[in-house]
C-alpha cells in the first residue's frame, strides 16, 4: 500500500447513520455503511470494504426502540454492544473503550477537542482515528456532507473497527442512550 505520510481521510459522503460511503481522498481506502434491514424489533447495518470487490467486515444489529444489540466481526461471533464498547470510569455514555483486533485497548470520546466531534485515542493517549463535522460557514459540496472519518496512516488495518465503534457511539449520542 502506498505511503503518504499522512493519515487516511474517509470523506462521509451523507453523514447519516442510516448509510454512507467513507472514501478516503487518495483513494486508498473505501467504505460503505448500508442498512439491510430495519423493523420495529430491530435495524441492521453492514460495514462493506469496497476497496476491491464488496467484503462485508461487520455486522451491526440494532435492538428495538434504538437500544443496543450486537456487533460480529466479518464472520466472527456476534459480541454484545456494550461489552464491545465499555463504558469509561467516569460514567459518561460519550466516552467508551474497545479492544482491537489488535489486542490493543482504544477509547472513543465526545468533544475532547475543538476541531473533532469524536476522538479516538490508544492506552498511551495518541491519536488513532477521529470524526470531524462539517465546519459552520463552510460551502456546500455535491455527493459530500462535509465530514469526515480520519485514521491514522499507521492503523488502516483499523478502519473498519474505527468506523464501526464510531458508529455505536454515534447512535449512543443521537439515541441518548
Amino acid at each position: 500500500m502506498t505511503s503518504y505520510g499522512m493519515p487516511y481521510l474517509l470523506e462521509d459522503k451523507t453523514g447519516k447513520l442510516t448509510g454512507s460511503q467513507f472514501v478516503d481522498i487518495n483513494d486508498r481506502l473505501r467504505l460503505t455503511l448500508r442498512c439491510t434491514a430495519r423493523g420495529s424489533t430491530h435495524s441492521t447495518y453492514i460495514i462493506y470494504n469496497t476497496t476491491v470487490g464488496t467484503d462485508s467486515v461487520a455486522t451491526l444489529n440494532f435492538g428495538s426502540n434504538n437500544s443496543l444489540g450486537t456487533i460480529a466481526f466479518g464472520s466472527g461471533p456476534q459480541v454484545p454492544m456494550g461489552s464491545f464498547l465499555e463504558p469509561s470510569p467516569n460514567g459518561s455514555a460519550k466516552s467508551r473503550k474497545f479492544i482491537g483486533s489488535d489486542g490493543q485497548q482504544y477509547r472513543w470520546s465526545w468533544r475532547t477537542t475543538e476541531d473533532e466531534e469524536w476522538t479516538c485515542t490508544n492506552a498511551s493517549n495518541h491519536h488513532v482515528a477521529a470524526y470531524s463535522l462539517k465546519v459552520p460557514g463552510e460551502p456546500e459540496y455535491p455527493h459530500s456532507s462535509g465530514c469526515v472519518l480520519i485514521v491514522e496512516e499507521a492503523y488502516p488495518h483499523l478502519a473498519a473497527e474505527m468506523l464501526a465503534s464510531l458508529i455505536i457511539m454515534r447512535h449512543i449520542a443521537a439515541h441518548n442512550l
